[in-house]
């Protein structure tokens, strides 16, 4: 049962709009609230200084500064979720009160040299969660917490969190789900599964290994897999001159790297020689094993065989290393293009830099891959998915005022993870809806239970109502009723066992860098994107 909420007087089920509200929380929602902390006390509410690192880990709501650059954003969030119990605690000017739930967000808050995330990244998931809860509470009968919830640099801490956020979930205001796992880790299965176990959903924006599975795990990117099968549609255009080399990056605890390894071999061998060429480096994504980014030796191996399409099955973060070795190879002359077939969520601008990209552009090098996001979305205002407006008026104002900077959407993850706060507000808010009809209160009523009291969705409504976010097969094609229209694309979930809680009719945009930018090869007519699932969809993708 639901928790329930008495003695307060209710606002309508139905959704109400409050857009000024929420400008003036961009404007001026860094004043609001700020934590002050005790000399003694190195760490905020519900925050306990942890491991090797001494990192801050657990789960708060509260403006604890993790890294300096994270700051605004940090505080931001902080006045929101202060905004939001104070309209439910304490509302002004005789409003009635107005109830609200939690969603964690569950990542690495402090990085290293070597850790899972950059400082870039880190900032860019805050953002999109931001954008999405703003989104959220400026249109919504029921509001939304966003609590940070750090397991550590390494994901390695994830555990106690873990317990913590299952505590939460019989709260007066309840936490309902948890979203990020920014790697497909051996921790990110673990504490998936730890999650699953209390059932509690979770939503994994950018994870892409397949091998991630658990029973209350939703991933809202595309597999390995789906970005392997769009960039099979472009080499069937594009087939090069059948010469290939497969670059893998060797470390075991990398799943990401280990599982597009052998997707790349299984779907890619026949028609390009990868099991006679290929070699493998350690990603700098690690610690120890040895020196990372050896790509000298590799960058000999390919020109020597004269491969002009190179399957690279590692991080965006190694990408310049094996560029610089190849632009500066003698043996390869640069006479013929050299295409890196990649996967990934969006482009990191640690390999679009300037220099970089000359180096490309001069060696005729470059990166043709299956993504999540494209980029010519914003910069030309190109094949907008349906719901990317509305995600764009309010985060451009919220970049705008905190400086995030021109390329900070390129990685993809401001996006995703916007996505993946999009579709638990979305869920949250129908089973609110459900709970509250004649008929949900009927079922959901307890012995004594005044029939007028509205309920709040806990973490198995939730559950219950992602697994039917579907798009509908119709005589016509298809219709979305209840699917997400994601600033990433349209897409929905399903029961299916085949599909796992993936994405279906996610749309797989192939995105070139620096040359041609179509995704066409020959600067041709775009074709349609590849959609997750679309072989087993009964009807045709929106």
């Amino acid at each position: 049962m639901s928790p329930q909420i008495r003695d307060r007087v209710w606002l309508p089920v139905h959704k109400f709009l409050a857009g000024v509200v929420c400008f003036l929380v961009l404007v001026a929602g860094a004043a609001l609230v700020a934590v002050s902390l005790d000399d003694d006390e190195p760490c905020a509410e519900g925050l306990k200084e942890t491991g090797p690192a001494k990192e801050c880990i657990g789960v708060t709501d509260e403006a604890y500064v993790f890294e300096d650059e994270l700051e605004g954003l940090i505080r931001g969030i902080a006045a929101e979720n202060a905004r939001v119990r104070k309209g439910w605690d304490s509302p002004e000017d005789g409003r009635a009160p107005i109830p609200y739930v939690r969603i964690a967000l569950m990542m690495p808050m402090t990085r290293d040299a070597s850790s899972v995330m950059t400082i870039e990244l880190i900032r860019n998931a805050l953002a999109g969660a931001h954008t999405a809860q703003l989104r959220a509470n400026q249109d919504s009968g029921m509001r939304y917490q966003l609590l940070l919830a750090n397991d550590g640099k390494d994901l390695d801490q994830w555990a106690p969190v873990v317990d913590q956020l299952a505590g939460m979930t019989d709260e007066e205001s309840p936490l309902v789900a948890v979203m990020g796992f920014p790697s497909s880790h051996p921790h990110t299965q673990r504490a998936a599964e730890a999650l699953s176990a209390r059932k509690i959903p979770v939503v994994g924006p950018v994870i892409t290994s397949p091998d991630m599975s658990a029973d209350y795990l939703f991933k809202t990117s595309a597999s390995n897999e789906h970005f392997a099968q769009a960039l099979e549609r472009y080499l069937e255009r594009e087939p090069g001159s059948g010469k290939g080399f497969l670059v893998w990056d060797s470390r075991k605890e990398d799943n990401y790297s280990v599982n597009l390894r052998q997707v790349f071999m299984n779907r890619f061998d026949k028609d390009y020689g990868l099991r006679k060429r290929n070699a493998s480096y350690l990603g700098e994504t690690g610690s120890g094993e040895g020196i990372p980014q050896l790509f000298a030796s590799i960058a000999q191996k390919i020109c020597l065989t004269k491969a002009d399409t190179v399957f690279f099955a590692g991080r965006d973060r190694d990408l310049p290393g094996l560029v610089t070795q190849l632009a500066d190879q003698a043996s390869c002359e640069h006479k013929r293009p050299i295409r890196i077939m990649k996967v990934g969520i969006g482009q990191d601008p640690v390999f679009t830099d300037e220099e970089t990209t000359e180096r490309m552009r001069k060696a005729r090098i470059t990166t043709v891959g299956g993504s999540d996001v494209d980029p010519r979305w914003w910069q030309k205002g190109e094949g907008q998915p349906p719901g990317f407006d509305a995600f764009q008026e309010v985060y451009e104002r919220l970049a705008k005022k905190l400086d995030l900077g021109g390329k900070a959407l390129d990685d993809g993850y401001t996006i995703m993870y916007h996505d993946a706060f999009t579709v638990l507000a979305q869920a949250a808010d129908e089973a609110y809806t459900a709970a509250n009809s004649e008929e949900g209160k009927r079922e959901g009523k307890d012995e004594g239970e005044d029939e007028g009291e509205p309920r709040l969705p806990s973490k198995d409504d939730v559950y219950n109502t992602m697994t039917n976010m579907n798009v509908l097969g119709t005589e016509d094609g298809s219709d979305c009723v209840n699917c997400i229209r994601g600033a990433s694309g349209t897409f929905g979930f399903d029961a299916a066992p085949e599909t796992d809680k993936w994405p279906v009719c996610k749309p797989v945009p192939v995105v070139e860098y620096p040359v041609g930018g179509s995704g066409s090869g020959s600067g041709g007519k775009r074709e349609p994107d590849y959609r997750t699932h679309e072989d087993i969809f009964d009807g045709k993708c929106l």
